[in-house]
C-alpha cells in the first residue's frame, strides 16, 4: 500500500485526506484517527461521501473515547479517484475491504449508512475475524435488486436498458446521478436477503418510519436473516432516510458508544 498526502504534499489530517493506492492504481481518500481497539469504520451511502454529518459525529465520538476511527470515500465518490458511473456494489465492497485490511488494525465496529449498510454486511461475511459489531442506519442491502427498479419510471427503465445509464434528479438538491444497468445487474451477485446472513456479532439497526427511499420494514428483513442472537432495531418516528438531524446524530453516537462499551466489557 502506498500512502501519500493530498494537495501540495503538506500533512494536514484535519482538513485534507490522505490517500491509499489500490492494487489496480485507483486511490482511496481517507481520514484516519489513531486510537485503541475496537476501532470504528464508517461506510457511506450511495452517491455520498465521508464529509457528512454522521461521519463527523462518529469521528468526534471516537476521539472522545480514544478509539481508532476511519472514514473514507469509495472510488467514484468524494475525493477518491474514478468515475461514479463506473461503480458497482462489488467494486465499492472491494474498496471497503481494502480500507479495512490496509488502514485498520484489530477488531472493528462497522457503521453503515444506507448502501453502507449493505457493504458492512458483505464485509462481516468476508472478514468475520475482523468485524466485532455492526450498526446500520437506514441499511439498504439489495437495494439495486428490489428498490431501484421499482423507483424508476417506465421511461427511465427503458433509457437505462437502451443506453446503459439513466440520470436521476437528486431529491436532496445535488447534481443528477447515474443509475447504470451494470450497477443493477452486478448488484444481484451480492444479494443477501434471499437466505441466512451468517453474521454472529452484535448488530444495531436504526431506521426512520418516514424513510421514503428504503422502507423501514427492510430493518425487520435484515434482522430476520441474521444468524446473530444479539440484534436490536430502533424505529424512529418521523425519521427520514438521511437521519442526520441533531437528535438522529445523538441517537447514532449513543448506539455506537453502547456497542463499543459492550465489546470493551466483554474483554474484561
Amino acid at each position: 500500500m502506498a500512502v501519500t498526502t493530498a494537495g501540495d504534499g503538506s500533512l494536514d489530517t484535519e482538513t485534507r485526506p490522505q490517500s491509499a493506492a489500490c492494487p489496480d492504481g485507483a486511490t482511496i481518500a481517507y481520514h484516519l484517527t489513531p486510537g485503541k481497539s475496537s476501532g470504528v469504520v464508517f461506510l457511506t451511502g450511495f452517491h455520498s461521501n465521508m464529509t457528512g454529518e454522521k461521519a463527523l459525529a462518529l469521528e468526534a465520538l471516537a476521539r472522545a473515547r480514544g478509539n481508532a476511527f476511519l472514514r473514507f470515500d469509495y472510488t467514484g465518490h468524494g475525493q477518491s479517484s474514478g468515475a461514479f458511473v463506473d461503480g458497482t456494489i462489488g467494486r465499492w465492497a472491494d474498496d471497503a475491504l481494502f480500507a479495512l485490511d490496509t488502514l485498520t488494525q484489530g477488531p472493528q465496529v462497522l457503521v453503515g449508512s444506507s448502501m453502507g449498510g449493505w457493504i458492512m454486511l458483505l464485509l462481516a461475511l468476508r472478514r468475520p475475524e475482523r468485524v466485532a459489531g455492526l450498526v446500520g442506519t437506514a441499511a439498504a442491502p439489495d437495494f439495486t435488486i428490489d428498490l431501484v427498479p421499482d423507483a424508476l419510471t417506465l421511461a427511465q427503465r427503458e433509457t437505462m436498458m437502451r443506453d446503459g445509464v439513466v440520470y436521476i434528479p437528486d431529491c436532496y438538491g445535488g447534481a443528477p446521478y447515474a443509475i447504470t444497468r451494470k450497477l443493477v445487474d452486478e448488484g444481484a451477485r451480492h444479494a443477501l436477503l434471499r437466505g441466512p446472513i451468517a453474521v454472529d456479532v452484535p448488530v444495531r439497526l436504526i431506521h426512520g418510519l418516514d424513510d421514503r427511499d428504503v422502507p423501514w420494514k427492510r430493518a425487520l428483513e435484515i434482522a430476520d436473516r441474521l444468524t446473530s442472537k444479539d440484534v436490536e432495531i430502533q424505529l424512529v418516528k418521523g425519521g427520514d432516510h438521511r437521519l442526520s438531524a441533531p437528535p438522529d446524530l445523538i441517537r447514532l453516537t449513543r448506539t455506537v458508544d453502547s456497542v463499543l462499551t459492550l465489546l470493551s466489557e466483554s474483554k474484561s
